[in-house]
Parts: structure tokens; C-alpha cells; sequence
């Protein structure tokens, strides 16, 4: 008698994750899950059947959301990834011979992977050093006019982070300057705005003024560090910028045929106010964690806290101790360790962090006595 068919997937269950790996760290905001608001917002759209390609009516109300939220009649376009954010946004306003100005630690130049020049068929970066993570209106004049001849990528668009990879914020009197500077040479301004939520909490400023009111010609709203599962929108306040975006993001495969799924999301997060909550409670654990560790000896911070991320300066060893006791971090940009806070950052697993900081900080210590 002939046997039934086997079905491999019968009897099977995924392997169990170890507790240990859920617990929270402090490595990126990339690591917390999704916040309430998010996911609700997910589930509701998840009902019936809509038109696709951003044909429905959730693409169209996070749209207005965001016109509402900017006070402004802004072009509105939503992608998988701040990669692509950045990228099509960057090369939409490029021809393949222009440059485009940048600070040597932007999320551009350091961890795209050549996504912008890739983009843009080969707009060149133009790439200023700074300490602080921030572009100063005067790095970008001598960029600007470095070279005027035919030889030279010409300069057409200056990019900036908001906040920045050093976890610094640019104040409304800095951007309204690079602004202006970018005005007065030609360039626009492109903001990437994968934490700029974070910088709004901080400066308690508008969205509006902290972007076109500012000068700012295109941002890309960061969601995934926001407490989303994925997405980032791409904001132009010159609707003429815009022309043919949606092409690009078809090109580049970011239209997706099952758009609500991304725009949803942000309904609930603009709606309920979340995007603002998530980053305030972000910033505040940056505080107070940059507080318990002001006390332990031998530990310091690079510069002060000012949106959700703290950078260290420790002993090799101490750091050492500390991720083999499971901790995870990233040192880069100096060799500072970079611990990042998140929508869902609990106290006290930071309390508990500090203990351990503390403990290795102190074994250091007693070895070199």
C-alpha cells in the first residue's frame, strides 16, 4: 500500500531563543521592537482589501498627516528603508556630475555603502571633517568654492544629519545659517532626519521650523528608530524637487504594492502624537544615564547629551569586561563607546548596565592599584 506523502513542516516548531538574547540592550534604537501605536495602527489597516501602490486611503491620510504636522503642502513619499530615503532623495536633486557636500561622519558617506553616488549614476561626495558631527556654514563656502573649473564635480546639494551621528542637534540659528549659506552658492539642503524626532524633543521646536521654516528643501523623516517596524517618508517642501520621485522609488524598488502597510503606521504614530513621546522618552534615558555614569571613576563622557545617544570614554579593558558580560555596543567615531536609547528603553535595565560599568570600572581600577 502506497504511504501518504510527508509533509516536512508536520510536527515541526521553531527552535526556542534563549531569554538572554531578548533582554534589552543599548547598542542602537534599531534593537526595540514596535510601540503600541505603531502596531495598532498596522492591525486596523489590516482589514479588507485596498487599492495597492499607494492608491488607499491610509497612504492618503498619513500623507495629510504629515502636510498637517509641517504646516506645509509638502510632497509626500514613503520608502522601506532610510538607505533608500537618503539615496533617491540626494540623487532627485543631482545630475551625475554634481557633488554633493557632507560632514566626514554622515550616515552618506560612512554606512550607505555608495548608495548615493550609486543613485545618482555618480554625484560625488564632498566630504568636510568636523569634530562635533556638524557642518558649519563655513565648510561648506570653502567646499562650494574650492574649484570653479569644468575638471570639478560641481557643488549642487549639502546634506546634513538631524540629529547627528555624534548624537549633537543643530539649533535653529545654526541651520538657519547653513541655509543661508547653501542660498547664497546655489545648493539645496537635504536633511536626514533618521533621528530627527529625537532633535524635535530636544529643541521643542516645531517640525515646521526646524525644517523649511529653517530653510531645509527636503527631509527624510526617520520611523524605524521612532518605534515603527520599517519605513522612513521622504518630505519635499519645493514640490518642483519632486518631479519624478516616484519613478525613482518604482526604479530603485521602493514602491510598494502593498503601500499601507508602510504608510499606515505612521498614521497612528503622527495621530496619537507617539513620534514625539517615543523620542522625549528616548532623550531622557540618555540623560539619565549619562547622569549614573558622571560618578563612576575612570569613565567620561565625549561631549554632552543632547538627543538619545551617550558616547564613552573607558579603557579598553573595562569595555572589554563589560560586553563579556553580555553587553552589546558599537565604538567607533574616536573609539568612544556609543550606547543609544530607544521608545522602549526601561530604567532599569539602565540602572543595570551602570552597575556592571561600574563593577568593571572599579576591577580596572583595583588591578591598577
Amino acid at each position: 500500500m502506497e504511504s501518504a506523502p510527508s509533509n516536512h513542516l508536520k510536527g515541526t516548531s521553531m527552535t526556542p531563543i534563549h531569554p538572554d538574547e531578548l533582554l534589552q540592550q543599548f547598542a542602537s534604537d534599531n534593537y526595540a521592537g514596535v510601540c503600541p501605536e505603531a502596531a495598532a495602527a498596522m492591525e486596523a489597516a489590516n482589514h479588507g482589501h485596498v487599492s495597492s501602490y499607494g492608491d488607499d486611503p491610509w497612504t492618503a491620510k498619513a500623507a495629510d498627516a504629515f502636510r498637517k504636522l509641517f504646516e506645509t503642502d509638502c510632497e509626500v513619499f514613503f520608502v522601506f528603508n532610510g538607505t533608500a530615503a537618503n539615496s533617491l532623495a540626494l540623487a532627485s536633486l543631482c545630475q551625475s556630475y554634481h557633488g554633493v557636500i557632507c560632514c566626514d561622519s554622515s550616515h552618506v558617506e560612512t554606512d550607505e555603502c555608495g548608495a548615493p553616488e550609486f543613485f545618482s549614476n555618480g554625484s560625488k561626495l564632498l566630504v568636510s571633517q568636523a569634530t562635533d558631527g556638524k557642518l558649519s556654514p563655513q565648510a561648506i563656502r570653502e567646499l562650494a568654492t574650492k574649484r570653479q573649473d569644468i575638471h570639478y564635480p560641481k557643488p549642487r546639494v549639502v546634506t546634513i544629519t538631524q540629529s547627528t551621528e555624534t548624537g549633537s542637534v543643530y539649533t535653529l540659528a545654526e541651520l538657519g545659517a547653513i541655509a543661508e549659506t547653501c542660498k547664497s552658492h546655489g545648493l539645496c539642503l537635504h536633511m536626514d532626519g533618521a533621528r530627527f524626532a529625537n532633535a524635535c524633543a530636544a529643541l521643542q521646536f516645531s517640525p515646521a521650523e526646524m525644517t523649511w521654516k529653517s530653510g531645509v528643501d527636503v527631509l527624510c523623516f526617520g520611523g524605524t528608530k521612532n518605534g515603527m517596524a520599517v519605513g522612513e517618508a521622504v518630505l519635499f517642501f519645493d514640490r518642483k524637487l519632486a518631479s519624478d520621485f516616484d519613478y525613482r522609488c518604482k526604479q530603485a524598488g521602493q514602491l510598494a504594492s502593498k503601500m499601507r502597510f508602510l504608510a499606515a503606521p505612521w498614521v497612528g504614530m503622527l495621530e496619537s502624537g507617539a513620534w514625539l513621546r517615543n523620542a522625549a522618552h528616548a532623550n531622557r534615558c540618555a540623560q539619565y544615564f549619562a547622569t549614573r555614569v558622571s560618578t563612576i571613576t575612570g569613565i567620561r563622557l565625549a561631549g554632552p547629551i543632547e538627543a538619545n545617544a551617550a558616547f564613552l570614554i573607558a579603557p579598553e579593558r573595562v569595555l572589554t569586561a563589560l560586553r563579556e558580560r553580555g553587553w552589546k555596543f558599537y565604538t567607533f567615531i574616536g573609539g568612544a563607546a556609543r550606547f543609544m536609547f530607544s521608545w522602549d528603553s526601561q530604567f532599569d535595565r539602565i540602572d543595570a548596565l551602570c552597575l556592571d560599568l561600574q563593577e568593571c570600572a572599579g576591577m580596572y581600577s583595583d588591578a591598577q592599584s
